[in-house]
């Protein structure tokens, strides 16, 4: 990696990571499961804004690189579109041919033995009780094309200090953030198939299923046996689907199971 981007990096960590350490307490498991000296695919679940902090401070910490796949409007941006570029961070064009070029410039960073951050939902979980929604293909595709391992991670507790959609952050008390990182998820099934609709689908429920298990162990909780799929209850796939700093009656106290039947057919797609 070139030393500027290094140098970007630690500029961006030097703001950024003693705010964390001040706001949360932190408890990092299965460390040692990160490959090493090649490049990998991290596939976090995705509950709060804040979600790419947490998971770039345990992955610079460990002296991994985090690329992330950001939407292509915050290049655009002042400052942050410059820290972005000079980091090496990818661009995503939510539609249009240019979608490609998001898995080009991943490819690349891959090849050259860095971690690519990849959040398979797309968006944050539109679940009431924010456990992982239906994944997009995105991950799998990357795997396949490259051959990358994918490293599930699982965290929970950013979303008491900055909830989903909130206008600011919630400070006293002082919160905990747990991340736990998984095996490489088994995709061997799938290496020499070809990679249409329905291997990629595959693919990726595959993946949320590993993501969801390391969320269960950090919640002590069981997951709903239906996946929330935002489709089946008329929301959009990307972009807030609430006002900021709204309280709809979908987003009731996280820590609580679904108060419908798991088992409805408008609950989603099942794992």
């Amino acid at each position: 990696m070139p030393w500027s981007t290094r140098l970007v990096f630690a500029f961006m960590a030097g703001i950024a990571l003693p705010v964390m350490n001040t706001l949360t307490g932190k408890e990092w498991r299965g460390l040692e499961k990160l490959p090493a000296r090649e490049g990998f695919i991290v596939v976090p679940n995705h509950c709060t804004e804040i979600d790419p902090i947490v998971v770039g401070h345990m992955l610079y910490s460990q002296n991994a690189m985090p690329h992330f796949l950001a939407k292509d409007s915050l290049f655009d941006v002042p400052v942050i579109g410059a820290l972005l570029r000079g980091a090496r961070q990818i661009p995503v064009e939510r539609t249009g041919a240019g979608a490609g070029k998001s898995l080009e410039g991943a490819e690349r960073v891959l090849a050259e033995g860095g971690a690519v951050v990849v959040y398979p939902e797309g968006t944050l979980t539109r679940d009431p009780d924010l456990w992982p929604m239906k994944g997009r293909t995105g991950a799998a595709r990357l795997a396949l094309s490259t051959g990358a391992k994918v490293v599930p991670v699982a965290h929970w507790g950013a979303q008491e200090l900055f909830p989903r959609y909130a206008k600011g952050f919630k400070v006293f008390p002082r919160k905990k953030v747990r991340v736990l990182v998984g095996d490489p998820v088994d995709l061997s099934e799938f290496a020499k198939l070809p990679g249409d609709k329905a291997t990629l689908e595959a693919m990726t429920e595959v993946i949320m299923k590993d993501i969801t298990a390391l969320l269960e162990t950090l919640r002590g909780q069981k997951a709903p046996v239906q996946r929330w799929d935002p489709a089946a209850h008329h929301q959009s796939t990307h972009g807030r689907f609430v006002d900021r700093g709204a309280t709809p009656t979908d987003q009731h106290n996280p820590t609580e199971q679904h108060k419908d039947d798991a088992g409805t057919p408008e609950a989603g797609d099942a794992q």
